[in-house]
């Protein structure tokens, strides 16, 4: 974060969002968490390191490139019409990395399946849940401290979003779509090294519900101490 913050390639005005309080907040955390989170994966499991990697860059294009259109179902119906949306490029480009990374970490068919759905939807998760400061990286450290005894993948987690963790919940900073997802990914990496086939299709099923409650999911994640009379996300718009 410091080294973006004195360099700020390609000018400032890039690194620079509105949060739903209509604050500027910086962006470097996004870029910085999903580094340190695939880094760190990459020692503990390399399949798992570039999983987390292509879900930070997916969604580093996201928010440079970003349109409006909310929910997987418009992203399809864009891509029937031949129109490739930053959304598809998330859909299809992180589902490919965890499918990748889930069959590299497990050796049964089945088991290999779950896994990238359960990668993958973590990531799509966690992403859901950043609409106001702290709630994306404060959901991957508390699901990620629950597993650091059973997965060093989700002390990486944890790690990385700790570390931007203050700047977030100050309103400094935001991690954006980079950010979310790479945690969000590396948090889903933690279940796959930590869970058998049972634990798998639990976490599987718990994500793709969210997937299709998507906007009842941001809504409850919106709620409390950060309410606001718009329900604008706090990741890049």
């Amino acid at each position: 974060m410091a080294a973006l913050r004195a360099t700020a390639p390609g000018g400032r005005e890039r690194w620079e969002r509105t949060n739903y309080a209509d604050r500027t907040v910086e962006l470097y955390a996004g870029p910085a968490s999903a580094l340190a989170a695939a880094l760190g994966a990459w020692r503990v499991r390399p399949a798992a390191g570039v999983a987390v990697a292509v879900a930070g860059l997916c969604g580093a294009y996201d928010d440079v490139a970003g349109d409006h259109r909310r929910g997987f179902r418009a992203h399809i119906a864009a891509l029937r019409d031949g129109e490739v949306t930053s959304g598809a490029v998330k859909l299809f480009g992180i589902s490919a990395a965890g499918l990748v990374a889930g069959a590299l970490m497990k050796e049964r068919v089945v088991d290999k399946v779950l896994a990238g759905v359960v990668i993958a939807g973590a990531a799509h998760f966690v992403n859901l849940v950043d609409v106001r400061p702290g709630r994306a990286a404060g959901a991957v450290v508390a699901l990620g401290l629950a597993g650091m005894g059973r997965s060093e993948l989700a002390a990486v987690a944890v790690g990385a979003a700790g570390a931007v963790l203050p700047d977030d919940l100050g309103e400094r900073a935001m991690i954006g779509d980079a950010g979310a997802h790479a945690l969000g990914a590396a948090l889903g990496a933690a279940v796959v090294e930590g869970n058998g086939r049972v634990g798998l299709v639990a976490h599987a099923a718990a994500v793709v519900a969210a997937a299709v409650c998507g906007d009842a999911v941001s809504r409850v994640s919106a709620e409390g101490t950060f309410r606001s009379a718009q329900a604008s996300r706090h990741s890049c718009e």
